[in-house]
């Protein structure tokens, strides 16, 4: 343990790498931490809110668990654990069913967390290997795609009512910024989009008063200020995150009248809530896999050997996050992002940036900032953020060269994404389990991809090619010939 935390001091040259195991001097270490929490900041506050969940708690869990994942990987893997977005979809699915409560998001995110340890439990032993072998690429990026695509309705349907215009005015800023900036900047483009719909939308009161629309998730339109800051006002700037009553019902994320009492709880579990949140394992397993890969490349060390620990290690952290109530995690992109610019892969950084997230969880008042966030700028961010999580998966068929002109890649994920994205797909299996969703399509998505393989055949099956536009797809028989080389119909006398 004392090695763990022996970290090496170096002062490299300009473009010089620092590895996992060594640090810069602790004044410039505490300022790439510093930049750790600023990427991982704009999506750990602002996904709790959306699945109903404390945002302050969220955050101090993120260190919580961040910490906990550096221990069991050892230091080998240098990553930063914030909110995972792929339980956003989730969470809307199981309060879509009437009676739900928050509690019962965070008991089917924690034993989703406990399948995910367990699969990384089986990576570790059996080889990085199996993942390939059981969620290949084509899988993997169906159920990310579908994940993604099912929380279309949610930014176009809940959030953007609130103030189309400041929605769309949003959205085209985040693009703008997504694509212009550069560096950093670039990076946590959503983030500053999301703060350009929140100021934008404090001028917009300034100069035009209140609006007259529904605030997010509700059924009829009201007249009320974009920004509210009542609850800033009355929050205290240090406390514990509060216990959330059990009276509340339904997705408070974004009320200004409730969100103030969302805290800590314990999880409730039921089988149907549990089997909407177990497709986000495939998504997240994919995911940390994807990540690992990506630090072991910048590094330049193999840490195939680490998957697995890593993939349990996430799944520990989400466990202990939603037994209090917290948030699911994921290692964060936007973190190898911040390694990729600085080339500081250095594992005391992520310490530091986990101390400081614990610390900022318990000012609720700054939570209270980021529950007023209004619903046009929400929308504006989620209609870029929830189409991009949807095409990762796009990204990962065309990076792994999936081929859809074989019928087995292309018959099976097509019917599973369908199925995951429509909203109302649902089959009663039993008086109380339906599939539905996203759950409804993975199944169908892994299931019915085994399912293909079993029956398909060696050689090249021209099956569905028609539809994929495979290499003899355009071929057509010529039409019939008019020259004297054509056949000649038969006379009567021949008929006869």
């Amino acid at each position: 343990m004392a090695t763990m935390f022996s970290w090496r001091e170096v002062d490299p040259g300009p473009g010089e790498p620092v590895a996992p195991d060594e640090r810069l001097a602790w004044g410039k270490t505490a300022g790439i931490g510093a930049q750790h929490v600023m990427a991982m900041f704009g999506a750990t506050f602002v996904f709790p809110a959306i699945m109903g969940l404390s945002p302050n708690l969220a955050i101090m869990m993120s260190g919580i668990a961040t910490i906990c994942f550096l221990l069991i990987v050892q230091n080998r893997v240098p990553s930063y654990l914030g909110t995972s977005a792929s339980f956003v979809s989730v969470a809307t699915a199981i309060y879509a069913h009437q009676g739900a409560k928050p509690s019962d998001v965070t008991g089917a995110i924690l034993v989703a967390g406990i399948v995910l340890a367990i699969v990384g439990l089986i990576v570790h032993y059996a080889g990085a290997g199996l993942v390939n072998a059981v969620l290949p690429p084509v899988v993997t990026g169906a159920v990310v795609m579908l994940i993604g695509f099912n929380l279309a309705p949610v930014a176009a349907t809940t959030y953007m009512p609130a103030d189309p215009w400041i929605a769309i005015i949003t959205m085209v800023a985040t693009i703008l910024m997504a694509v212009g900036l550069r560096g950093f900047a670039g990076r946590i483009a959503v983030f500053l989009g999301l703060v350009f719909g929140y100021v934008l939308s404090w001028i917009s009161d300034l100069l035009f008063g209140d609006i007259h629309s529904p605030l997010p998730g509700a059924a009829s339109a009201t007249d009320h200020p974009r920004v509210s800051w009542a609850g800033v006002k009355a929050a205290d700037w240090f406390g514990f995150p509060p216990h959330t009553p059990d009276s509340i019902v339904g997705n408070h994320g974004f009320d200004p009248a409730v969100s103030g009492q969302l805290g800590w709880h314990a999880p409730s579990f039921s089988l149907t809530f549990v089997l909407l949140a177990i497709p986000a394992v495939i998504a997240l397993t994919a995911e940390n896999t994807g990540h690992v890969k990506a630090v072991a490349e910048m590094t330049q060390r193999d840490l195939d050997p680490w998957l697995g620990r890593a993939i349990a290690a996430d799944g520990v952290g989400t466990a202990i996050a939603s037994a209090v109530g917290g948030s699911p995690t994921t290692t964060y992109a936007e973190n190898i992002g911040v390694m990729a610019a600085t080339r500081v892969y250095s594992t005391a950084a992520y310490y530091i940036a986990a101390i400081v997230a614990i610390i900022l969880g318990f000012i609720p008042k700054f939570g209270q900032v980021v529950d007023a966030t209004p619903g046009g700028a929400l929308g504006g961010v989620t209609l870029v953020l929830y189409g991009m999580i949807g095409l990762l998966g796009a990204k990962i068929w065309k990076e792994n060269e999936v081929d859809f002109a074989k019928p087995v890649n292309l018959v099976p994920i097509a019917a599973g994404i369908i199925l995951g994205i429509v909203t109302g797909s649902s089959l009663k299996i039993a008086h109380n389990f339906t599939l539905s969703g996203i759950a409804l399509g993975t199944v169908v998505a892994v299931g019915g991809y085994h399912l293909a393989r079993v029956v398909s055949h060696d050689d090249e099956d021209t099956g569905a090619l028609i539809v994929a536009g495979g290499p003899d797809a355009q071929e057509v028989d010529p039409l019939p010939s008019t020259s004297a080389e054509a056949p000649q119909h038969r006379s009567e006398t021949d008929q006869e």
